[in-house]
């Protein structure tokens, strides 16, 4: 039923929106380009047939939310939401210490195959304060 209610929602909401396009306005409107085909209605009537339509469409998308708001269903129970609050109940304070492992594990367990060997560092070179800047290059 909610699902049913929240579609008519939305195409009341769409009809409401190509309603309120199409009246003319201060400025003129979509309407004013249709001036030519509105000859058998006359413009009186148009305008009033679209205000009546917009009053209409504006109540019922009032009533279809309050049907929405007492249509939600209620008695399924959100499991996301417990699972937050027992992580909020379980996280640590600022200042106490953490249980994250504070040793490095061992590196190979594994006998057959030798350990991997970091890559050699180069060494640093003197640094001379009489040696003038390396040249700019252009």
């Amino acid at each position: 039923m909610y699902y049913v209610v929240s579609i008519l929602i939305l195409i009341t909401c769409i009809l409401i929106i190509l309603i309120v396009l199409v009246q003319n306005s201060k400025g003129g409107g979509l309407v004013s380009n249709f001036a030519s085909s509105n000859q058998f209605m006359g413009v009186r009537k148009t305008t009033d047939f679209l205000e009546k339509a917009t009053w209409t469409l504006a109540v019922a998308l009032l009533v279809l939310s309050l049907v929405a708001s007492a249509t939600i269903p209620r008695d399924q129970v959100d499991t996301n939401r417990s699972k937050i609050q027992e992580q909020i109940n379980n996280a640590a304070e600022p200042g106490s210490k953490s249980n994250f492992p504070t040793t490095a594990p061992a590196a190979n367990n594994n006998p057959n195959q030798p350990a991997a060997q970091p890559a050699p560092q180069p060494a640093p070179q003197p640094v001379n304060p009489n040696t003038p800047p390396p040249a700019k290059k252009k």
